[in-house]
């Protein structure tokens, strides 16, 4: 899947190029925020930007395991105004920038399932497989100035196995109004008891199976967590970027067989081209 996205990507990037002179001049990216890629230069119309990274994380959610992967980066977006559409990896989105200080977005993403492989120690034996599918996000951004120094965010995510909801502030550091430089967020999340539990519950069956206690969780706090991330573009084409994150799992969280660590961890590092 992700092979074929970028030899999508490079093939869409190579039919654009001609067109790029029909681009109209803006003056900014949509926000100038590194967490969110805006390879249009400040122009309406076609941009692409692909490249590679390297991630370090954890084998799933709640595994004390962890590994090295490869990941493509980038996306095809369409800029109009104060909207960007775009295609990045498993997920078509789009982001609108309303009173220069409310950023809205909304994307339908890929959602990877769990395997009982993901576990090399098999920790997952006997637990099954969880089916892979669809799931909706939903966010909104309120900065405190237009020149997004501070904000508030929120998020949603649901789709066909519960609702997970984030809530938190962040602010950006540099004084770069391009979109590079770095930021940080710390936020809380919260789950209903159906997404919970298809992280971390264990029904009769699965207990029988795999020797593990069951348990059923409740909706409520999910975890305290913070993320930061950084872009650097190192000349007109090249971009550097890098992000981590670090999840503090609730006290309820922590009691199931399968957090078998308290937190989660992700750290991530590569390189974007932009045509």
């Amino acid at each position: 899947m992700k092979n074929h996205f970028a030899l999508l990507c490079l093939t869409i990037a190579s039919l654009l190029a001609p067109f790029s002179t029909l681009a109209q001049e803006t003056n900014s990216p949509l926000v100038p925020l590194p967490s969110l890629d805006d390879f249009s230069k400040g122009n309406d119309g076609w941009a692409v930007g692909l490249g590679l990274g390297v991630e370090y994380e954890t084998a799933y959610e709640g595994s004390d395991e962890f590994g090295l992967e490869i990941q493509p980066a980038g996306a095809v977006q369409w800029r109009s105004g104060d909207n960007l559409y775009y295609f990045a990896g498993e997920a078509f989105g789009w982001r609108g920038l309303r009173d220069d200080v409310w950023l809205f977005e909304a994307l339908l993403g890929f959602e990877e399932g769990r395997e009982e492989g993901d576990s090399d120690d098999g920790h997952l034996n006997g637990l099954g497989s969880q089916d892979e599918g669809f799931q909706a996000v939903f966010q909104a951004r309120r900065a405190f100035s237009s020149d997004w120094r501070y904000w508030l965010v929120g998020r949603v995510v649901t789709g066909g196995d519960g609702n997970l909801g984030l809530f938190g502030v962040g602010t950006r550091f540099g004084e770069q109004t391009d979109g590079s430089g770095s930021e940080i967020n710390l936020v809380a999340v919260f789950h209903d008891s159906e997404y919970a539990n298809k992280g971390f519950g264990i029904n009769d069956a699965q207990s029988a199976a795999s020797g593990l206690d069951a348990i059923t969780l409740s909706g409520g706090l999910r975890s305290i967590g913070v993320d930061y991330s950084f872009r650097h573009n190192l000349n007109e084409h090249w971009q550097l970027y890098g992000e981590a994150l670090f999840e503090y799992y609730s006290s309820e969280v922590r009691k199931s067989p399968i957090a078998r660590s308290d937190y989660e961890t992700e750290v991530g590092v590569g390189f974007i081209y932009l045509f």
